[in-house]
Order: C-alpha cells, then sequence, then structure tokens
C-alpha cells in the first residue's frame, strides 16, 4: 500500500486512494463541492486543489491537481495550504460567489477562506445553483440521464430536454438529495410528487397508507431487478414488522 506524505504528516493508504482519501486519513480538511462519495470524482468544482510532488521530479517542484480524482503514489508530497493552491482556491470561490451571492453554502465556504463579497460583477439574476454537475451524474449513474447542463457560458444551466417535462425521469430525488445548495425544488401532496415540472403517481405502503415510492420507479426498478413493485411499496416500518414476526417464530437451538 503507497505512503505518503500530507502536509509533513505521513499516512498509508490503500491501493485504489485517491489524494483526497489520504488528506481525510491525516485528518487534514480539503474543501469540496462537486465530490460525493457514492459517484465517481469529476474534479469539477476545482476547489479541492492541492500541491502534488511524486518521485523522480526535482525536489522543488509541485503540480497543482484536484485531489479527488488523483491516484495516489507511494512517495508522494502532498500540500493542502500552499500559497498558490490557497490562491486558486479564492479565485474559485470569488467566481461562484459572483454567480450565487445569495446561496448560504457558497455564503460560508467564502467567509471560511476570508472572502465577504466577490470582487467580479454579481449575477444580476442570482441561483443557488452552482453547476457541480452532481445532479446530472447521480441521474447518469442509476441509468435514467433525465437532465443534463445545457447552454455554455454564463447561460449554463441544468434542465431537461427543451426545457420541458423530461419523459426518462422517474420521480426518484436522487438529483435533488445530492444537491449541496438544495436549488432543485419538488412538492409532494395527496399521493403525488411533482419535480422537474413533471407529476408522479407515489404508490403507498398497504399497511400504514405511506407514501414510499413513485410508481414510476418501482415498476422501473421491477423490471431491473426482478423484485415485485408491491415489495419496493412496503414502507421500512412494515419491513421490519415482518422481519422482527419472522424472527419471533424461530426456534433457538441449544
Amino acid at each position: 500500500m503507497p505512503t505518503l506524505t500530507v502536509n509533513g504528516k505521513k499516512v498509508t493508504v490503500g491501493e485504489n486512494a485517491v489524494i483526497l482519501d489520504a488528506a481525510r486519513c491525516a485528518g487534514v480538511h480539503v474543501p469540496t463541492l462537486c465530490q460525493f462519495d457514492g459517484l465517481e470524482p469529476w474534479g469539477g468544482c476545482r476547489l479541492c486543489v492541492v500541491d502534488m510532488w511524486q518521485q523522480g521530479w526535482d525536489e522543488d517542484w509541485f503540480k497543482t491537481v484536484t485531489s479527488c480524482n488523483h491516484p495516489v503514489a507511494d512517495g508522494m508530497r502532498i500540500v493542502t495550504n500552499s500559497e498558490r493552491v490557497v490562491e486558486t482556491r479564492r479565485v474559485v470561490i470569488d467566481l461562484l460567489l459572483a454567480r450565487c451571492p445569495e446561496t448560504p453554502l457558497v455564503q460560508r465556504v467564502a467567509a471560511e477562506h476570508g472572502i465577504t463579497e466577490t470582487s467580479f460583477v454579481p449575477n444580476p439574476a442570482p441561483t443557488d445553483c452552482i453547476l457541480c454537475g452532481l445532479c446530472t451524474r447521480v441521474c447518469d449513474h442509476i441509468g435514467v440521464s433525465a437532465i443534463a447542463s445545457v447552454n455554455r457560458g454564463w447561460g449554463r444551466e441544468i434542465a431537461p430536454p427543451f426545457h420541458q417535462a423530461p419523459p426518462d425521469c422517474i420521480g426518484c430525488l436522487a438529483c435533488a438529495e445530492v444537491c449541496p445548495t438544495s436549488c432543485i425544488p419538488y412538492s409532494e401532496s395527496a399521493g403525488v410528487r411533482r419535480i422537474w415540472d413533471k407529476d408522479f403517481e407515489m404508490l403507498r405502503d398497504p399497511a400504514t397508507g405511506e407514501a414510499v415510492i413513485t410508481r414510476a420507479q418501482a415498476e422501473r426498478f421491477a423490471r431491473r431487478s426482478g423484485v415485485p413493485a408491491s415489495y419496493l411499496a412496503t414502507s421500512d416500518s412494515s419491513k421490519r414488522r415482518v422481519m422482527a414476526a419472522t424472527f419471533a417464530k424461530l426456534e433457538v437451538v441449544k
């Protein structure tokens, strides 16, 4: 297993680890916005940059890399707080604050880096979307791909095709759940969930009446896994009761 140093602290990590894993193992905080443990790293937000040196390089030559997707190597030296790294992060945060001046998460990250207001012209139409790509990536990961990044430059945004209700969306809320700024709105009322301007019928647990899953999501998962949609529509509490009743009937072998 590779051994490396992070800010002078020696750590040993797994073979498939990335620099961010090593930093966390060393107890060093590296800020991230587009990283999520359940998804393939992307390096899009550029906030997790660090300086990296590896064996064979000149002693004073470091390269700035994104730590969330750069694999570790034995003998690496990582610096997370160099002047160059700090300034790079500040520029990224400054631009984010210009785009999302009213977003609490961005304001908090900016404050942590000593930035109280942007040096750029603030967005005249503030948005909470930081374009981290988590929503589109998780949608792709589950095989739906109902939303995507559209347009370019200042007009870039996350949207369904042609800004219409996405036909492939199953209403699972995965996109809303991973959004770090909670900027994807949805509602649920009277057995109907609404997201991306599309309504979804909710399936209810027969025992509790609890709305559990959309019909579209249950049917899709049932087709792919072979698990009956009726089981997918059973709430966790009902499943626990069934399991407890089953265990209660078991005889203890002495």
